[in-house]
């Protein structure tokens, strides 16, 4: 009987299995976004969500045992220094999986994982899509739209013909 366990082996022994998501780790850290399996990403998610909380805490304890994970310092040195000051007011969910389909080859299922504070792209969508509405309108406004209700006056600065630039 398969009582209390929980934990996908992914096929593989354990220091397979190690090795295989400590060199996942450090490519999600180094590119921010990674193309794999479903259940690797998956695997992944458990295994560098609690390495970025421990990011958050920057003492000589903390690195040293991060770096027992991912045994790669430069992975290590930007985790501390950029990552984690991303994400520090974060309480957690700091990857998103997004699922692409199917591997054309073997059928497996598809997927990309991503921190979601270095995706521009949804940034850019959230700031342009934020929409406000006012009391007296049922017409929705963006919020750029909003502010600038009055109409500007343009100013028209005319130059002497004499002090112009002459175009030849």
């Amino acid at each position: 009987m398969r009582h209390n366990k929980k934990f996908n082996h992914l096929g593989r022994t354990a220091s397979h299995r190690a090795a295989m998501l400590s060199n996942m780790a450090v490519s999600l850290i180094k590119y921010k976004r990674i193309t794999t399996t479903v259940a690797k990403a998956k695997a992944l998610k458990k295994f560098v969500e609690p390495l970025i909380t421990k990011s958050k805490n920057d003492t000589t304890n903390s690195r040293r045992v991060v770096f027992g994970y991912l045994q790669d310092k430069y992975a290590v040195t930007e985790l501390f220094k950029e990552i984690s000051v991303k994400v520090a007011e974060r309480p957690g969910g700091y990857t998103r999986i997004i699922k692409l389909g199917n591997r054309p080859s073997d059928n497996a299922e598809m997927c990309f994982i991503e921190f979601v504070d270095y995706d521009e792209n949804m940034a850019k969508e959230k700031a342009t899509k934020k929409t406000i509405r006012t009391r007296r309108s049922k017409k929705s406004t963006t919020a750029a739209e909003a502010f600038d209700q009055r109409p500007v006056a343009e100013e028209v600065v005319e130059i002497p013909p004499e002090e112009a630039p002459k175009v030849e």
